[in-house]
């Protein structure tokens, strides 16, 4: 029994090629929509403390100790530094000395320190970004602290609106990347696409092989295949030439021994009769074996079901006219099964001819369409049918349960065995109408 398969494994190559692409691309383009918005921000931080970095360097170049107390000798170049406000601030702190700059009008700066960092917060309350030193001036016994802070605000708008335009960039280059390796994956999976269609033309016979213009990675593979087909259609016809020609080879030399034994006295016809009909069903049974030895996997063949059906029944209402027997074929006449029309009649026409021995009165051949391509095939007739017990036994070689009825014992056993040739089977079990109900399951042309 075949294992249930999961949805990957039932994915075509395309589908796999694009949903790998897709993983791969939307984990690079997620990549670059987090990480590139990230080296900005840090980028533009530390360009910025540059910045803060020159208005330290100028004003612990012009900060001096005078009687005590520490003054700033000169305003520093910046304009931002004097408008209240402003977001860009600087603090010089030591002792019980304070000094600011303007921009922080009469406030200070907020420090709040949590566990993993410090944040300090400007005149408004925002939240900034700040360097800070510590400095000893001559003859000043304290040390003196200076931070300066910008506001963090202007840098995170830039970055917003950086991080929008870069994501309707990224989604763009996704879309096209995306369209560009779909097409690269159907022009490389086209070959496999030409073979599938040549396939089915194998299958339904309008071609003997595929064409051997593929590239070279394929071209071994559709090699090996034309070279089984024409080997495995050689084969089949020189099994069936073998059969035809042994069954003609023998047919007369049996026909004059059995004919010699009819000549013979009774008891010698008694003696000689059941060897010779043993004969005869043994040749039946591997004739039939070697016909149908080679008819497994022929992808172009096909036989329309309910057509045999009407031609074997117009035969059987001739040899079986005294019984009074209906057929009534109730199989869509577009029904198609991958079986040699040959190997159906045989098939076919051992069920039929059974149904003929055995029914009352009618025999009813329908169908059911399953899934997996597959059809069964219905012949129920309404005779006495078969005891549960004798179901299976029936089907072995060479088992008849009437031997008053005439037959060799052979044809649901060539029907299981040909049926299953065609990777199909045969079951039987009793029908509603009272007899045999026989399924016959094959797979769809």
């Amino acid at each position: 029994m075949r294992a249930k398969q999961s949805f990957i494994q039932r994915m075509s190559l395309k589908n796999r090629l694009l949903l790998a692409a897709i993983l791969w691309l939307s984990a690079m383009i997620f990549a670059a929509g987090v990480g590139i918005p990230l080296l900005v921000r840090d980028y533009l931080i530390q360009d910025l403390k540059s910045q803060l970095n020159l208005s330290m360097d100028q004003i612990v170049a012009n900060i001096e100790a005078r009687k005590g107390k520490i003054v700033l000798t000169t305003q520093l170049s910046d304009p931002r530094y004097s408008r209240p406000y402003s977001g860009l601030y600087w603090s010089i702190h030591t002792g019980n000395q304070t000094l600011r700059s303007r921009s922080l009008w009469d406030r200070h700066f907020q420090i709040e320190k949590k566990p993993l960092r410090t944040v300090v917060k400007g005149a408004r309350g925002e939240k900034l970004i700040y360097i800070s030193q510590e400095i000893y001036l001559p003859d000043f016994p304290n040390p003196v602290k200076i931070m300066i802070g910008s506001d963090e605000d202007p840098i995170e708008k830039t970055l917003q609106q950086l991080t929008g335009q870069l994501w309707l960039i990224l989604g763009s280059l996704f879309a096209g990347i995306l369209i560009l390796i779909r097409l690269q994956v159907g022009w490389s999976l086209r070959p496999l696409n030409k073979m599938k269609r040549e396939l089915a033309l194998l299958k339904s016979g309008e071609q003997n092989s595929l064409d051997e213009s593929y590239p070279r990675e394929v071209s071994p593979l559709v090699q090996d295949l034309n070279a089984l087909v024409f080997h495995y259609q050689e084969l089949l016809e020189r099994a069936r030439n073998h059969a035809g020609n042994l069954s003609h080879a023998l047919k007369t030399p049996l026909s004059v021994l059995k004919n010699e034994v009819t000549q013979l006295p009774k008891e010698q016809q008694r003696n000689l009769v059941a060897p010779v009909d043993q004969i005869q069903s043994h040749i039946d049974y591997h004739l039939g074996r070697a016909r149908m030895a080679g008819s497994m996997n022929i992808l172009s063949v096909k036989a329309q079901v309910s057509e045999r059906i009407d031609a074997i029944s117009l035969a059987f209402d001739k040899v079986y006219a005294s019984r009074g027997v209906i057929l009534i074929n109730e199989l869509d006449s577009e029904l198609e099964v991958s079986v040699d029309p040959v190997d159906l009649d045989e098939m076919v026409g051992n069920l039929l001819e059974n149904g003929y021995k055995w029914a009352k009165s009618v025999i009813r051949v329908y169908s059911d369409k399953l899934e997996s391509n597959v059809v069964k095939i219905y012949i129920e007739d309404d005779g006495p049918g078969i005891n549960k017990d004798d179901l299976e036994k029936v089907i072995q070689r060479g088992v008849r349960l009437d031997e008053t009825t005439p037959g060799s014992g052979l044809g649901l056993n060539i029907v299981s065995e040909m049926a299953h040739s065609y990777r199909g089977s045969l079951q039987l079990e009793k029908g509603k109408m009272g007899g045999l109900k026989a399924t016959l399951t094959l797979k769809l042309a």
